[in-house]
This record gives C-alpha cells, sequence and structure tokens, in this order.
C-alpha cells in the first residue's frame, strides 16, 4: 500500500511530458554479488500517467532486463573420420550476458513485429549479428544456437502474460536473476503499448557489482594475474597436501 501511495503522490507532482508516462519503482537497483550470492529477484512495480483521457487500444505492457553485451565466436561442429572437428563459425557482434522479457499478455496481442524491430526488445532482435562468412549459408542459425544455449542455462527467458495489470493503471512483476551473473549495468526498459505499438517507454539501470572477497579476487585477478596465478598455485598446493594428510590419518586410525 505504501508503494502504491508513493507512485500515485508521484502521478500528481511530476510534469506532464506525453499522453501516458510511466512512473516506475524498483525493490532493489543495485545487487551485491559476494561468495554466498546464489541469485536474487527484483521486483517492479508502478503506475501509468495520464494527462488527458484514456487513449483507444488494448493496453500492454513490456519489460525488458539486459546485462552487458559480449561478442562471441559461434562455431558448428562435425564428426568426420569418427573425430569431431570445427567446420564453421560465425561471430556475434553483440550478444547480452543476461537477457529477460515479460509481457502483460501474449506476445502477439502486446507488440507487433514492426516495433519489435524497431526497438530491439525480443531475444532474436537484442542479439546483433552484422555479417557472416560468404561460406555460411544459414548464419541465423548460429544465433538460434546461442539463444537455445542461453535458454538451457536460464539466462534468456521469456514470461508472457507475468505482468500484473491492474484498471490499466498499476502494474507489477519480477525478474529472477541467476547466481552467475556477469558483472555491469543491467539496462531495464518499459514499454506501453496500445494495438501492438510503443507509444511510451522508460529506461533505468540495475547496478550488479561483486563485492567483499569476491570483487577482491576479481580485481586482483585483472590487475595482478602473475600474484594471483601464484596465489592460486599455493592453494592448490595446499589444498592437496591437506587431503594427503587427511587420508593418512584415516588409514593409520
Amino acid at each position: 500500500m505504501f508503494r502504491i501511495a508513493l507512485i500515485l503522490l508521484t502521478l500528481v507532482t511530476l510534469p506532464a511530458k506525453a499522453a501516458e508516462d510511466v512512473v516506475l519503482g524498483l525493490s532493489k537497483n543495485q545487487v551485491e554479488i559476494n561468495t554466498t550470492f546464489d541469485g536474487s529477484e527484483i521486483l517492479l512495480f508502478g503506475a501509468i500517467r495520464r494527462e488527458s483521457a484514456m487513449p483507444e487500444g488494448n493496453l500492454g505492457v513490456v519489460v525488458t532486463i539486459a546485462g552487458p553485451s559480449q561478442s562471441l565466436n559461434v562455431r558448428r561442429k562435425e564428426r568426420r573420420f569418427g573425430i569431431w572437428v570445427n567446420v564453421d563459425a560465425v561471430e556475434v557482434d553483440a550478444a547480452p550476458s543476461f537477457y529477460a522479457v515479460a509481457t502483460s499478455g501474449p506476445w502477439s496481442d502486446v507488440l507487433s513485429n514492426v516495433e519489435d524491430l524497431r526497438h530491439r526488445i525480443s531475444i532474436p532482435r537484442a542479439i546483433r549479428s552484422v555479417g557472416a562468412p560468404s561460406n555460411v549459408k544459414d548464419a541465423q542459425s548460429f544465433t538460434d544456437a546461442v539463444i537455445r544455449i542461453r535458454k538451457a542455462q536460464n539466462a534468456y527467458k521469456v514470461n508472457e502474460g507475468a505482468v500484473e495489470l491492474r484498471e490499466d493503471t498499476l502494474f507489477q512483476t519480477s525478474v529472477k536473476l541467476p547466481a552467475n551473473l556477469t558483472e555491469g549495468d543491467y539496462t531495464t526498459r518499459i514499454f506501453l503499448t496500445r494495438a501492438g505499438q510503443v507509444v511510451s517507454q522508460y529506461e533505468t539501470v540495475i547496478d550488479v557489482r561483486k563485492v567483499g572477497m569476491e570483487r577482491w579476487l576479481f580485481a586482483l585477478s585483472r590487475e595482478q594475474s602473475m600474484l594471483y596465478g601464484l596465489m592460486s598455485l599455493a592453494i592448490a598446493i595446499a589444498a592437496g597436501w591437506g587431503a594427503s594428510a587427511a587420508f593418512r590419518m584415516l588409514r593409520q586410525g
């Protein structure tokens, strides 16, 4: 109730900008990754502020959260002469490390293909692959492979109907972030649609950072790679010696 009251107060005090605007709140805008981090859940709640009567057309809400983008080399293997070998490779220019989409209704009802292409909202549109070698005739299959693998890893997800929309004014949803998050800025976008057309959008950022021991080890591996390697070697030797000593004690007992 407090969140709803805060949103309604904001609706009154904010200056008007468009026929329909989003007022958004997040349960947290920063995620800290430490040694015990096993994932997180972000609650998004908001309202739609209007300066005039409600427009015609069915209202839809689409929420996306995208992790930092990475370039990928995707290879295809084939079995030849009894062994698996790389036969083709395609470079994907930019693929989000994490991507989640939630909608207030069926995908075909809330967003048209033209608007999806314009705003790059769906998972295939969010991945950018400019070109492929001329000898690769089915370059799209490499992008499809990235999507299939990351969906299996729970890094890409689409939740149709997961946005709860009340009286065409208040909305909320939640997105689960996995444990294996990439550090960086997670761009969060909210799209309002009417009859499949985007009429307004809002963008903010969720900050995901390593803290404590995780942060120290990450910085050490990047800034002092030799020291990090020597320390890892020492830990491995100590662990091996400890395991051996424990085994001898058990045999003697």
